[in-house]
């Protein structure tokens, strides 16, 4: 049988929940605000499946650009270019660092 290069395809590890996070997301990761220029880590919560990013950029941190409906548009860094992902507030999380 063909392998499939569907969109989560190859993801098994990244898409699985700790058993005690399993179930749907709290309601403050949908109520938190994020503003532009405030740093994210994309953190991808498979119980969700709208707006959702690419498996290659689950753990990255990047920036909020701007809001577009109820998503935000976050440029993340690949390599030399950057990149800008719409992901919705359920695979983002406040990036505490510097």
């Amino acid at each position: 049988m063909k392998p499939s290069k569907g969109y989560c395809a190859a993801s098994r590890g990244v898409l699985t929940k700790h058993f005690r996070e399993k179930g749907k997301p709290k309601l403050t990761k949908f109520l938190h605000e994020y503003e532009n220029g405030d740093s994210v880590i994309i953190k991808i919560d498979s119980s969700q499946q709208k707006a959702l990013p690419h498996r290659r950029f689950h753990g990255k941190i990047g920036k909020v650009i701007n809001r577009r409906g109820r998503a935000y548009v976050v440029r993340v860094a690949q390599g030399n270019s950057d990149r800008n992902l719409i992901v919705r507030t359920e695979h983002l999380e406040p990036y505490k660092g510097t």
